[in-house]
């Protein structure tokens, strides 16, 4: 019996950030995926960490991001990925938060940065706000101080909602995150693409959403 459906945001409803990276690392002759493996070291208290967390300045994070870049073999600054994370939203996944909504609650737990860290994009913003309204609760871990895997805040988002996460079903792009989610009793989702996950989706909740 499921009650709630619970989204990331950046990689489900909107195209992964990695085709950006590696285009980055291509055009600048740097090794393959160091952007990722620099995010993926030391995950819970390196510069990307401690910035989605706000507790860093956009400054103490290009310099700690070059920094933990380097050791990993080349210097990365961390203003210069900033720019890379802003991924289109994929329509198909949008409608079937809309199908979703309307049988069952929604919330949205997204791992994001301090406002205004990317710059000012009011059209990119208009159009998340539209989404945003889906959700019944949106937790963002640059307003809390807390963000994915950590376990607590997806304890936030269940007795929020009043829900059971036996009867949740949580999406998310990356595994790491679906772990503490899976642990809880939710039924995970790992985003590789949009028609895969739809259909997973579908399957876990019984609807049609496409």
């Amino acid at each position: 019996m499921i009650e709630a459906v619970i989204w990331d945001f950046g990689g489900v409803l909107t195209t992964s950030p990695f085709e950006a990276f590696t285009r980055f690392e291509t055009e600048r002759g740097l090794p393959a995926d160091i952007i990722r493996r620099t995010n993926a070291a030391n995950h819970l208290e390196n510069a990307w960490a401690k910035f989605e967390r706000a507790e860093v300045d956009i400054h103490a994070f290009d310099e700690l991001f070059a920094t933990e870049s380097r050791v990993l073999g080349a210097e990365v600054r961390g203003r210069d990925v900033l720019p890379l994370l802003s991924g289109d939203l994929r329509p198909e996944m949008v409608e079937a938060l809309k199908r979703v909504k309307a049988q069952f609650k929604t919330g949205c737990i997204t791992n994001n940065l301090p406002a205004n860290a990317i710059g000012s994009h009011s059209g990119r913003s208009l159009y998340v706000a539209e989404v945003m309204v889906l959700f019944d609760h949106v937790i963002e871990s640059a307003k809390i101080g807390l963000r994915k895997p950590d376990p607590r805040i997806y304890q936030m988002m269940v007795e929020t909602l009043k829900v059971n996460p036996n009867n949740c079903v949580y999406l998310d792009d990356l595994g790491v995150n679906l772990k503490p989610a899976r642990e809880m009793g939710m039924t995970t989702i790992k985003v590789l693409n949009a028609a895969q996950a739809i259909t997973e989706l579908e399957a876990a909740t019984g609807l049609t959403l496409r």
